[in-house]
């Protein structure tokens, strides 16, 4: 669970440090990057707008992860946050409000993209897609779905967006 933990490395990166858990478990593994990709392959996504907690340096690398994992990143905007600790509170108002915003600057994108497990968005996903119009991805909740979905259950949760109200 880290989405940047995992991607920032690269495609290949991410496979093998998800071969190597498994390998050293023996039990069902997956990372929170391949969630993401999986979420994004689920909703048919190709053009993808994203939106972040990072600064330019993640974002570039999270572009690089997509790009290798077969998705166009029509843009990519982060809060530029390296420690929550030090950041102000990020509301469900001002990350809805953000998302928006980054989709609303890219209207061609099929899927929009919100990367960092520590943002809290479960209870954002229904109102972004009544504004976007478009499938919402995100870090927590479909790294959850990605895992018990490893386990041999569905992971469909009706009423937190259309992959979890389908899957």
């Amino acid at each position: 669970m880290g989405t940047s933990l995992t991607f920032y490395r690269g495609a290949k990166f991410n496979q093998q440090l998800i071969e190597n858990v498994r390998k050293a478990t023996g039990l069902p593994t997956t990372s929170m990057s391949e969630a993401i990709v999986n979420g994004l392959r689920a909703v048919n996504a190709h053009q993808v707008a994203v939106a972040t907690a990072y600064g330019d340096v993640v974002n570039t690398a999270l572009q690089r992860f997509l790009g290798e994992s077969g998705f166009t990143v029509l843009g990519i905007k982060g809060l530029g946050i390296e420690r929550f600790e030090d950041a102000p509170p990020v509301t469900d108002d001002s990350l809805r409000t953000f998302s928006a915003g980054v989709y609303d600057s890219m209207p061609k994108a099929d899927t929009l993209l919100i990367s960092c497990g520590a943002l809290k968005t479960l209870d954002i996903l229904v109102p972004l897609e009544a504004h976007c119009k478009v499938p919402v991805i995100s870090s927590t909740p479909h790294a959850f779905w990605n895992a018990v979905r490893l386990v041999g259950l569905t992971g469909q949760s009706k009423g937190f967006g259309r992959l979890l109200d389908r899957a």
